[in-house]
């Protein structure tokens, strides 16, 4: 990258609408966090599930429907130089997309 923002440590995500910065953004949260910042902001509205109803606020919700399982990944160097892989995960009991929703995990 050129000078002067290559030593600066800056990186910037550009795109047109609807080109997935934002999800690109929420990917990266939960895998590192577990959790989606934006999610947390649109309520807590029920979304029915075939074991009952889990909130909108709950990142579960983004496994696409007639898929039995999803995961969110990154990898990255630290501060200490290290390499890093943070990954989240869930999915439908034996990965079957009509099974009930299970625990994500870390």
């Amino acid at each position: 990258p050129p000078e002067p923002l290559a030593s600066a440590g800056l990186f910037a995500i550009t795109g047109p609408t609807g080109a997935g910065k934002s999800t690109l953004l929420d990917a990266l949260c939960l895998a590192l966090f577990g959790a989606i910042p934006r999610l947390s902001n649109i309520g807590q509205s029920k979304v029915p599930d075939i074991d009952g109803d889990i909130t909108t606020s709950d990142p579960r919700t983004l496994l696409r429907r007639g898929t039995g399982s999803g995961y969110a990944e990154v990898d990255f160097i630290g501060i200490d130089q290290r390499r890093y892989r943070a990954r989240w995960e869930t999915n439908r009991a034996r990965n079957n997309a009509t099974k009930k929703l299970q625990a994500s995990r870390p």
